[in-house]
């Protein structure tokens, strides 16, 4: 065996010189471009005017990454973390980050040298024509080893690629989240509001029925008219009519909320069937100022990684027009016989440095440079539009959160004087001094502003959930254990 080892190292032109200089060659940079984040400048201040109790002060970012706390419903809380557990398609994207780990482990994988061991036995028989026509047998066991070396920085660009792949999977596993927690939240709220006006109009039912109770005694007195009569049960039947429609809405609701916790739908209709309020939202919202939302929002954060990831993927294109460097070596047994396998005479060794490069494909290698070169600038492109797309839907949701408290502010007003309007049209009816078309009118009318008054109630705190969103609050709950 040493002198096997000696007469390979001692070959007239040896290898170990070339192995060194290549070694050092690995030390060179890689081809393709360095990533440098792209600059983004943006406005230092919010266009929409921040009223209502919106402020440009700096956002807590525990209340952020916790939102719903704020609004103060035990219940909200509950479902939300559930969600959290049971959602599938967070769980879908927990399995995508798992997926893109163990990619960039096996782009990693390609940095080291391979090691195979193989053993086989061979029979053969060669014919009496054209040989000896004899059987003989051949026995080999090996141990091979072989390393690419990554001399101009293909393998070490896939590496940088499938990292920020990584990182641009966990951005979206967060970005799932916010939607998945504002989502919960959003239906949450439809459920109340829903219960809202169902109080509402079971309430104007109610009142309605005795309304119709009274025309009908009054016709048999003979104080009015059958029309009268017939107005008062239209309208009872008519907001009777809205009911199935809001209790749909609510049914809806409740199975939605279901199927993002990952149950089946009426899971939790017995938990939610007890009415309770909507929920109220805090008096003050910091909403910080636009630069703070392109470091948290974890879809302008995973385009600005998958523009990582591409400009990389030009390296790696850009290193095949470079030669590549490899070393191989073999060390085994070979004998004729079983029984001489483990003889001194049966070792086999080979080994040497090799070097393969593409002189003509015809520029297929700079096509696809010119491909990843693209797709570079269309990732690029993303980023940009995903910060754009980000800054609007914050600026839409700041002006739709001070526009519904106005609208809901108005809306309080109406009912109050419809509310007032009803007692006197009633009382003057009763009284025989006015029509009965005036108390339709203001029993409409009041139906009409008490449920948009609940709608607007769930509005402006759905608003408010859709903000959080916007600012992408909610993804720092699970940085913990993304990280597993």
């Amino acid at each position: 065996m040493r002198a096997l080892y000696k007469s390979f190292f001692n070959q007239p032109m040896s290898w170990l010189p070339v192995v060194l200089a290549i070694l050092i060659l690995t030390g060179c940079a890689a081809v393709g471009p360095n990533y440098v984040p792209p600059g983004r400048s943006v406005s230092q201040s919010w266009h929409t005017g921040l009223k209502g109790g919106l402020s440009a002060g700096e956002t807590d970012p525990q209340t952020l990454a916790a939102w719903w706390t704020t609004l103060d419903d035990p219940e909200l809380s509950s479902l939300i973390d559930r969600a959290v557990f049971g959602n599938l398609d967070l769980k879908k994207a927990l399995a995508r980050v798992r997926e893109a780990r163990a990619r960039r482990g096996v782009a990693k994988a390609d940095l080291l040298p391979t090691f195979d061991a193989a053993g086989s036995a061979t029979w053969s028989r060669t014919s009496k024509d054209t040989g000896t026509g004899k059987t003989s047998d051949l026995y080999a066991a090996s141990f091979d080893a072989g390393w690419e070396l990554d001399i101009f920085g293909g393998v070490r660009r896939s590496v940088e690629a499938a990292g920020a792949d990584l990182q641009a999977s966990e951005e979206e596993l967060r970005n799932v989240l916010v939607s998945l927690l504002a989502e919960v939240a959003l239906n949450y709220l439809d459920v109340r509001t829903y219960q809202a006006r169902l109080a509402v109009a079971e309430a104007n039912l109610a009142a309605q029925s005795e309304t119709c109770q009274l025309t009908q005694w009054r016709y048999e007195a003979g104080l009015s008219d059958e029309l009268a009569v017939q107005q008062a049960r239209y309208n009872l039947e008519n907001t009777r009519s809205q009911i199935p429609t809001l209790r749909t809405g609510l049914e809806e609701a409740m199975n939605r909320i279901a199927v993002l916790l990952g149950e089946q739908p009426g899971k939790i209709h017995g938990e939610m069937e007890k009415r309770g309020p909507i929920p109220v939202t805090p008096l003050s919202v910091a909403v910080g100022v636009p630069a703070d939302l392109l470091r948290r929002r974890p879809d302008v954060r995973r385009a600005e990684r998958e523009l990582a990831a591409q400009t990389a993927r030009i390296g790696v294109a850009t290193a095949d027009l470079y030669p590549k460097f490899s070393l191989s070596g073999s060390i085994g047994l070979e004998a004729l016989s079983l029984s001489n396998l483990s003889s001194s005479g049966s070792w086999t060794l080979s080994g040497g440095p090799r070097i393969t490069w593409a002189i003509f494909n015809a520029g297929a290698i700079r096509q696809n440079i010119e491909v990843q070169s693209a797709l570079q600038e269309q990732a690029l492109i993303q980023y940009e539009a995903a910060i754009l797309s980000a800054l609007e839907e914050v600026e839409n949701a700041l002006v739709a959160y001070v526009g519904e408290q106005h609208r809901r502010d108005d809306l309080r007003e109406a009912t109050q004087a419809a509310q007032k309007a009803v007692e006197l049209a009633q009382h003057k009816y009763q009284a025989g001094l006015t029509d009965f078309n005036n108390v339709l009118d203001a029993e409409r009318s009041l139906l009409s502003f008490q449920d948009q008054l609940a709608q607007s109630n769930g509005t402006v705190t759905s608003n408010l959930v859709r903000l959080y969103k916007a600012l992408g609050g909610g993804w720092t709950s699970l940085a913990a254990d993304d990280k597993k």
